[in-house]
């Protein structure tokens, strides 16, 4: 019996959470407007093509995690 009110709350609390998100920020109901930095197309793709271009000054590249990259090796105990 109480599954379906906590299953109903959890629903009607996403469904105000959605509501206030689009309110906010899609409608601007505060006010404001989208940077021109976010809607620009041409803006972002000149920004990550000047990222991509500068040069490395580091070492070699680096992995994220390094423990799910490793190549164990399993020896045999037997000789």
């Amino acid at each position: 019996m109480s599954g379906k009110y906590i299953i109903a709350g959890l629903i009607g609390s996403f469904a105000i959470a959605y509501a206030s998100d689009v309110l906010v920020a899609q409608k601007k109901v505060f006010g404001g407007t989208t940077p021109r930095t976010v809607s620009d197309k041409e803006w972002w793709e000149a920004t990550d093509k000047k990222f991509q271009s500068w040069p490395r000054t580091a070492g070699p590249p680096v992995v994220m995690n390094p423990i799910s990259r490793q190549n164990f090796i399993v020896k045999d105990l037997e000789p």
